[in-house]
């Protein structure tokens, strides 16, 4: 009867922070992206890993105040574009598909910053959301970059091959690196377009934290005192 009990308890946890869960699965995906991108089977498993970050964060967004049918009309031509690729191999469809893809995470991220917005209550939901709402935007970033490149050549070089296209993992690292505004990668942005999509990220990671981050940090501030009288 232990376990029946235990699992209900965790799913029960999960509904409640759905954040919480979607933050868990974008960092669990930094460990694993290494070992995904160098075999057929790893870009496999790579795609049905995003098929599942895109389930979750239609699951979000449908939690927040936002309208439902977009993100679903963003997600569901990503996902076929994606099997498509993959099952028919026709690479040209994955510029497509990380477009779509992209633009479902800023659509989410958005979503999750009106959700923390919309009132002067802080929960531990909204912490979770403040933190998936910045691994969103880095993902969404890490796709506008794969698809800057596919439509500019050699709009990024790096230390490693510096001649080649960046890896998925080289994107994400350059995107995270940009938002944090700890700016220390060895991808260097090198043609205009990928510079101009360097510091629109600059920017959104500047003003997330000015504005979101420490609004959530003056709120809980606030709540303090009120908690000790």
């Amino acid at each position: 009867m232990t376990m029946p009990w235990t699992w209900l308890r965790w799913l029960v946890t999960v509904r409640r922070h759905p954040s919480a869960f979607l933050l868990l699965v974008q960092l669990a995906g930094i460990l694993l992206y290494p070992a995904m991108e160098d075999t057929q089977a790893g870009r496999a498993v790579f795609g049905a890993f995003g098929i599942l970050v895109l389930s979750l964060a239609l699951w979000v967004v449908n939690r927040s105040p936002s309208v439902n049918w977009v993100a679903w009309a963003l997600a569901v031509p990503s996902v076929l574009l994606s099997l498509s690729a993959a099952l028919f191999q026709w690479p040209g469809l994955t510029v497509y598909a990380h477009l779509l893809e992209g633009a479902l995470y800023f659509y989410t991220a958005a979503s999750l910053i009106a959700y923390m917005l919309q009132d002067h209550e802080v929960t531990s939901d909204e912490l979770f959301a403040a933190g998936a709402t910045f691994t969103l935007l880095a993902w969404a970033f890490a796709f506008a970059f794969s698809v800057c490149q596919q439509w500019y050549p050699d709009s990024f070089t790096g230390a490693v091959a510096p001649q080649g296209p960046r890896s998925w993992m080289e994107l994400l690292f350059l995107s995270f690196s940009l938002m944090s505004g700890v700016g220390l990668s060895d991808i260097v942005p090198i043609r205009a377009p990928a510079r101009a999509l360097v510091m629109l990220e600059q920017f959104a990671g500047v003003m997330y934290i000015a504005v979101v981050v420490s609004r959530l940090i003056g709120l809980t501030v606030l709540r303090l005192p009120r908690a000790k009288e």
